[in-house]
C-alpha cells in the first residue's frame, strides 16, 4: 500500500470525524445514519463513538464475507486490516472530540448552533469526499452497497437511500420507546442536501498542498523575472 495515500486517508478521516462531532455538539440534529449511532449511544449509555465505530465495524465484517474467496488474499486482508483500523480511530476522534474538545464549549443561542452544524457538515463533507478521492480506504456501508448491488437487482443508490431511511426509523422507534431525546431534526434535512453536495464538490477537487503552492509562487516569481 502507498504509504503517503494511508496517511493522507487517515488524515481526511479524522477530518470527517471532526465533522460529525461538530454536528452532534451542535443539538440540532446529526445525519440519517448518525442518528442512529446517536440514539444508540443514548440507549446503551456509551460514547457516540463507540457505537458509530462497532457498526461501522459490524458492516465491514459483512463486507469480507460478501466478498467470499478473493484474488490476492493477502493484500485484500491487509487492506481491511487497515481500514478496521481507521474505524477504531475514526470512533475514537469523535469521542474525543464530543466529549473531550467540545465539552466545554456553551453553544448559547440557535444561531450560533446552526452555525457550528453547517461549517461541521462542510468539514465531514470535505473530509469524505477527500477520501473517496484517495480511493484507498473505503467506508463500509458505501462498500457494502457496492458489493450488494454487483450480486442483486438492487441499484447502489436505492440501497444507500434504504439504509438511511432504516436508520431514521430505527432512530425513532428508539426514541419512542426509550427516554432519550429525539435527534431526527431540522439538522437531518439540512444534512441530506448539504453534506452529499460537499462531498461530491470534495471529490472532483485535488487537495491544495503546501508543496504546490509553493512551487506555483516559484514559477511566478519566475515568470515575472523574465518579463524583466
Amino acid at each position: 500500500m502507498n504509504q503517503k495515500k494511508i496517511g493522507l486517508s487517515l488524515l481526511f478521516y479524522s477530518l470527517s470525524a471532526l465533522g460529525i462531532s461538530m454536528s452532534i455538539k451542535a443539538s440540532i440534529g446529526v445525519s440519517s445514519f448518525n442518528a442512529l449511532n446517536v440514539t444508540l449511544a443514548a440507549v446503551r449509555a456509551e460514547k457516540a463513538g463507540t457505537i458509530t465505530a462497532l457498526i461501522n465495524c459490524l458492516f465491514l465484517c459483512v463486507c469480507w464475507i460478501l466478498e467470499g474467496n478473493q484474488q490476492k488474499p493477502r493484500e485484500k486482508r491487509q487492506e481491511y486490516v487497515v481500514m478496521g483500523s481507521a474505524l477504531l480511530l475514526f470512533g475514537y476522534l469523535i469521542n474525543g472530540f464530543v466529549y473531550g474538545l467540545f465539552a466545554p464549549i456553551q453553544l448559547t443561542n440557535y444561531g450560533t448552533r446552526l452555525f457550528f452544524f453547517i461549517l461541521g457538515t462542510i468539514i465531514s463533507g470535505i473530509g469524505t469526499g477527500q477520501v473517496l478521492r484517495l480511493h484507498l480506504l473505503k467506508f463500509p456501508i458505501e462498500h457494502f452497497c457496492q458489493l450488494v448491488a454487483l450480486k442483486s437487482r438492487w441499484s447502489f443508490k436505492q440501497l444507500r437511500y434504504g439504509i438511511d431511511l432504516i436508520c431514521m426509523i430505527a432512530a425513532f422507534i428508539l426514541a419512542m420507546i426509550f427516554p432519550v431525546p429525539l435527534v431526527i431534526r431540522e439538522g437531518t434535512i439540512i444534512s441530506f442536501f448539504l453534506l452529499s453536495g460537499t462531498i461530491a464538490w470534495s471529490k472532483e477537487h485535488e487537495r491544495i498542498s503546501i508543496g504546490s503552492w509553493k512551487n506555483k509562487r516559484n514559477d511566478e516569481k519566475m515568470e515575472n523575472e523574465n518579463r524583466w
